[in-house]
C-alpha cells in the first residue's frame, strides 16, 4: 500500500503592498536592535526570506531609503505613544505616555540609540527631520494638557527642555542596562516634570495659571501630593534660611 504524497503548500503571490510591508517589517526588526550601518540589504533580504534583488525592486535606493522608510514608520509609531485622552489626573496621564514610551525605546534599543546620538551613517537631513517631528508632536501633545493656547515661550522651553532630559535620560537607561526598572524612571520623570512646572510658576504667570488649573484635577493622595509631602522637610529647611547679611553680626 502507497503513502499517498503529502498535499502541496497553497502558494499565494503577494500584492505589492503586502510584500512592501513584509520587507518593511523585516527591516525593522534589524534595526531595531542594531545600528543601521551594521545592517546589509542581504541582511534584510535573509529576515524576509527573499532575494535581495527583490529588496532592490522594492527599495530602489537601496538601504538609505529603506532605513528612512523604516525610520518614518517607528516615527509613526512612537508618535502614537503621546496620544493621551484628556481627562483624569494630568500625572497619571504622563504616566501611560510614559509607559508606552519606555515600552517602545526597550523595543528598540540599539536602533534607538544610533537615532538619538546621531552618529550613524545613514543619518541625513531627512532622517533628522524625521526625529524632529516626533519631538514637536510631542511637545505639542504635552502642551496641549497644559491648557489651551497660547502657550507662552517659558512654558514651550519648559516642555522642550523636559522632552531633551527624557530623551538623554533614555539613552543613559540604555547605557546602564536598563537600570533602574520602567517604573521608577517612568515616576522619576514624571517628578522632573513636576518640579519644573513649580520652579517656573514662581516667576511666571502663565506656568503658574497652567499649575493651577492642572492641580484642580490631581488627587491628594496622587502622585503630586506624595511628592509635595515628601519636599515638605526641605522646603521648610529652605523657609529658615535668612537673607544674606540678616541677622549677621
Amino acid at each position: 500500500m502507497t503513502t499517498p504524497a503529502p498535499a502541496a503548500r497553497a502558494y499565494r503571490r503577494l500584492s505589492v503592498e503586502e510584500r512592501r510591508t513584509q520587507l518593511l517589517a523585516a527591516a525593522l526588526r534589524l534595526f531595531a536592535h542594531q545600528p543601521p550601518e551594521d545592517v546589509s540589504l542581504d541582511d534584510v533580504a535573509e529576515a524576509a526570506g527573499v532575494s535581495r534583488p527583490l529588496v532592490y525592486r522594492y527599495f530602489p535606493g537601496g538601504k538609505q531609503q529603506l532605513y528612512e522608510t523604516a525610520l518614518r514608520s517607528a516615527a509613526d509609531e512612537l508618535e502614537r505613544c503621546f496620544n493621551e485622552p484628556p481627562s483624569g489626573p494630568p500625572t497619571e496621564r504622563l504616566a501611560r505616555v510614559l509607559d508606552r514610551y519606555l515600552a517602545f525605546v526597550d523595543g528598540h534599543d540599539a536602533g534607538f540609540s544610533a537615532l538619538l546620538r546621531g552618529g550613524s551613517v545613514a543619518v541625513t537631513s531627512r532622517t533628522t527631520t524625521i526625529v524632529d517631528g516626533v519631538r514637536r508632536a510631542a511637545a505639542d501633545e504635552i502642551l496641549a494638557h497644559l491648557g489651551p493656547e497660547p502657550h507662552g515661550a517659558r512654558l514651550r522651553m519648559l516642555v522642550r527642555t523636559w522632552i531633551a532630559a527624557v530623551e538623554a535620560a533614555s539613552l543613559i537607561w540604555l547605557d546602564e542596562e536598563k537600570r533602574p526598572s520602567v517604573p521608577e524612571l517612568r515616576d522619576w520623570l514624571v517628578d522632573h516634570l513636576i518640579a519644573l512646572l513649580a520652579a517656573s510658576a514662581a516667576g511666571d504667570a502663565e506656568t503658574a495659571r497652567a499649575v493651577r488649573g492642572l492641580l484642580a484635577l490631581e488627587h491628594g493622595d496622587g502622585r503630586v501630593g506624595r511628592l509635595a509631602r515628601a519636599l515638605a522637610p526641605l522646603t521648610e529647611e529652605a523657609s529658615r534660611l535668612r537673607s544674606p547679611g540678616v541677622g549677621r553680626p
